[in-house]
């Protein structure tokens, strides 16, 4: 099942993604408002929005909507570095050293932003982009066994980790460089886990003005999400909607020879098998 936030013109509201048009949850008897409130809502509800919205017909057309960043502000958002080996690879040839454990650096969630809406560069001169699978925590999660994390997801969508390169160098935690208002887009909505029972088999590329940047598997990610979950609730407890960027592949722009940063109006598009694309365009004259 696809649960996507959007707003048809009469504010935001959740709908199940059919074809090529939203069931809106409302409309079927919901009081959910936001994603948050479904996942919150456990097994059952989610269960009952399938029951109840199985034989409803669209009556919004994607085309003429909105869709929204399907999380807007979660506790958390959390992602990796250096999680596919030709990755890093090319960082180590722009000087970052090889970790010996798992990267991870924040995103300020006012980063977040919807799946087609634009990138503002700010005061950043190397914007760059990194296409990933993203995904969705579903239940309070604390010392999780890699065996049992993916019980605790709640589904997966489309991220682009846009960065800004020059202030990611900063710090030695990336963060300032990685949270750039409207640098964390996300969508085009939530492909609830059920339907992806093996997230380490999906295609994911990135395009810039049709250009293929970046291609791979993630099945090439070097730590799995399973052990991603497992050594980040080791340390700390993940709540429902908390959000994780499961690393990017090899092709980012400032590992070009010559680098090949972002620029006004160009057309970022990241896209994973089996869950969608999101297109974002960088925005200035």
């Amino acid at each position: 099942m696809k649960l996507a936030h959007f707003d048809a013109g009469s504010g935001q509201r959740v709908g199940v993604v059919k074809d090529a048009g939203i069931v809106d949850l409302q409309e079927c008897g919901f009081e959910a408002h936001n994603i948050l409130e479904v996942i919150e809502g456990g097994p059952d509800m989610l269960e009952s929005i399938r029951v109840r919205t199985a034989s409803a017909q669209p009556k919004v057309p994607i085309s003429q909507i909105r869709l929204l960043a399907p999380i807007p502000r979660p506790g958390k958002y959390l992602a990796i570095g250096m999680n596919y080996r030709k990755h890093v690879e090319e960082a180590a040839r722009l000087g970052i050293a090889t970790a010996q454990h798992q990267v991870w650096f924040n995103k300020q969630t006012t980063c977040i932003t919807g799946p087609f809406d634009p990138i503002e560069p700010g005061v950043t001169e190397a914007l760059d982009y990194e296409v990933e699978l993203g995904l969705v925590i579903g239940r309070r999660a604390k010392n999780v066994r890699p065996e049992d994390a993916l019980q605790y997801v709640f589904g997966y969508f489309v991220a682009n980790d846009v960065s800004a390169r020059d202030w990611q160098r900063h710090s030695p935690t990336f963060t300032m460089g990685k949270s750039f208002d409207t640098h964390g887009p996300t969508g085009p909505w939530i492909v609830t886990a059920d339907e992806i029972p093996d997230p380490q088999g999906l295609d994911l590329e990135c395009r810039v003005n049709g250009e293929i940047r970046q291609h791979s598997n993630t099945s090439l990610m070097l730590h799995k999400i399973k052990d991603q979950i497992a050594y980040l609730s080791t340390a700390f407890t993940l709540e429902p909607a908390d959000l994780i960027a499961t690393g990017t592949p090899e092709g980012v722009g400032a590992g070009m020879d010559p680098p090949q940063f972002l620029k006004a109006r160009d057309v970022v598009r990241c896209e994973v098998a089996g869950i969608g694309a999101i297109e974002n365009v960088v925005a200035g004259a």
